[in-house]
């Protein structure tokens, strides 16, 4: 699998060896390509983990495989868990806490996307990816808190930069990504006194993922010429920005939004060139969707 760490990722980074070492996360969408890799980060670091996916086989094969980069690390793989149904979480908790023996620190990184103008995009497949994003989130959250209050722990939502400006064909996402930042937002302050700390990661154009495979608009000038430090982002960018969110670093910092995108968002992403001529491309079958 393109763009996994190693053990190198522990002697070039700045960050301390068994960092998190006794520390346990809980991962959804630990499987994907950006939260693998967050969750790869923190095994190396000394971290144990419970990776949470819908597909039960690609589940327990990326927890398997994380396992393997640290000797004694204890990783779990918990797949046919639907982030909607939040029994369906409570029984992966259950099983972490009892596998593992506790849950420090949670990543909400399960997620849906695709692209479609608004004319084509369905009031369901709206609804999915609202309920996938922030009901999600919300659920996610609501099982561990039990074990985030107990152990002081921290949160991170894996967010987007969709709404801070009108991007075309992500009408949904946006929506879904808005909300996110807003519950966390409300959560840092309403859970701060209890000792837990909830921050956002906003991943720009991420080479390599899933993501940008579906997302990347075609043909145009390289993208990297879009984006101010001239390159697109890792996904080791993501994990160290993950590192520091958990770590004591961060131990003054919640309810805050990392934007790791090389400042892309702030010259208009990935439609400029594209739009609005794939707007009016996207409208000539006139036929929407309800």
């Amino acid at each position: 699998m393109p763009n996994t760490l190693d053990h190198s990722y522990v002697q070039k980074s700045s960050w301390k060896p068994n960092l998190f070492a006794g520390k346990v996360v809980f991962i959804t969408g630990g499987a994907g390509s950006i939260c693998r890799v967050q969750a790869e980060a923190l095994v190396l670091l000394g971290a144990n983990a419970a990776i949470i996916g819908r597909n039960v086989e690609k589940t327990e094969a990326a927890a398997k495989e994380i396992a393997s980069l640290r000797p004694g690390a204890k990783v779990i793989g918990i797949g046919a868990v639907d982030v909607r149904k939040i029994q369906s979480l409570k029984e992966a908790v259950d099983k972490t806490v009892q596998e593992l023996g506790r849950i420090d620190y949670v990543i909400a990184g399960a997620a849906g996307n695709f692209l479609s103008d608004f004319n084509h995009l369905s009031s369901n497949a709206f609804k999915s990816v609202i309920d996938i994003d922030l009901l999600g989130s919300f659920n996610t959250i609501k099982v561990t808190f039990d074990q985030l209050r107990k152990n002081k722990g921290s949160v991170i939502f894996v967010s987007a930069t969709l709404h801070y400006y009108g991007v075309p064909m992500q009408t949904h996402v946006g929506a879904a990504k808005a909300g996110v930042d807003a519950l966390c937002n409300a959560l840092a302050v309403e859970l701060g006194p209890l000792g837990i700390r909830l921050n956002c990661i906003a991943p720009g154009a991420i080479a390599g993922t899933e993501g940008m495979s579906r997302l990347a608009p075609p043909g145009g000038e390289p993208l990297e010429k879009k984006i101010p430090l001239q390159r697109q982002g890792t996904t080791t960018d993501i994990a160290d920005a993950t590192v520091y969110l958990f770590s004591p670093a961060a131990s003054y910092v919640t309810g805050d939004v990392l934007v790791v995108d090389g400042g892309m968002w702030q010259v208009g992403g990935l439609m400029g060139d594209f739009y609005p001529n794939i707007i009016i491309h996207q409208n000539e079958d006139p036929e929407g969707k309800l």
